[in-house]
């Protein structure tokens, strides 16, 4: 490893948000993101020339590149493993890959300090991809896509946890016990990798590039377009 902290560029496409952020060593030193729909295939390259912008950086000083895991958005999760693998590929530097509702967690984690967590990504209808994290990070149950019930959680003892991410809101009906504290205003964010990014790059801890797929959980599902033109 090199004796200077290391320049990581930073991924997040798991949901509607496209957000990326540069870092050093452990501090973000920028991030920018777009919160249009359907837009990451047009933004993400641009956003991650713009991130590079009033910094004294460039991205051949990149030491190494990290992107959103999983699960999340099939399309979104494609797209940020493509850029990052291709970025990785043609710098020569390795590719770090973090678990998705790991970073909603960490969010959550600096807005409410020793909590219970539970980040939830939609995944259609009334399914989420969640986990249930410890006040410092530790899992409670695997990653899974659930229908959420009123007693989903039950058997976990905190007496307060907290609900966030594109998931969360469609289970405020479900989750009415007084422990659950949902916050809309959290949110995937690329900067909120910085820290596992930089343990799994102190640690050598890379995805073999040109082997690397992001972690769907759930197979593909095609939905017909609705744009009109492209089906008679």
């Amino acid at each position: 490893m090199e004796d200077r902290k290391p320049l990581i560029l930073c991924i997040e496409t798991a949901t509607n948000v496209c957000s990326v952020a540069l870092m050093r060593g452990d501090v973000s030193i920028n991030s920018l993101e777009c919160k249009e729909n359907n837009a990451h295939s047009k933004m993400l390259a641009t956003l991650v020339q713009k991130v590079f912008e009033n910094t004294y950086f460039s991205m051949q000083e990149l030491s190494a590149v990290a992107i959103s895991r999983g699960p999340g958005s099939y399309t979104g999760l494609r797209i940020g493993a493509s850029m990052g693998k291709g970025i990785a590929f043609g710098l020569n530097v390795p590719l770090i890959a973090v678990d998705t509702l790991l970073i909603l967690a960490k969010a959550m984690q600096e807005k409410y300090p020793n909590c219970a967590y539970i980040p939830m990504i939609d995944a259609r209808r009334m399914e989420v991809y969640s986990c249930l994290y410890d006040e410092k990070l530790n899992p409670l149950k695997e990653v899974s896509a659930d229908i959420v019930e009123s007693d989903l959680y039950e058997r976990f003892e905190a007496q307060k946890i907290i609900l966030a991410g594109d998931g969360a809101e469609k289970c405020k009906e479900v989750l009415t016990h007084s422990r659950y504290i949902l916050d809309k205003d959290i949110y995937l964010q690329a900067k909120y990798m910085k820290d596992f990014v930089f343990e799994k790059y102190k640690n050598n801890v890379f995805e073999n590039t040109a082997y690397f797929e992001p972690y769907y959980l759930k197979n593909f599902i095609a939905i017909k377009s609705k744009v009109k033109g492209l089906y008679n």
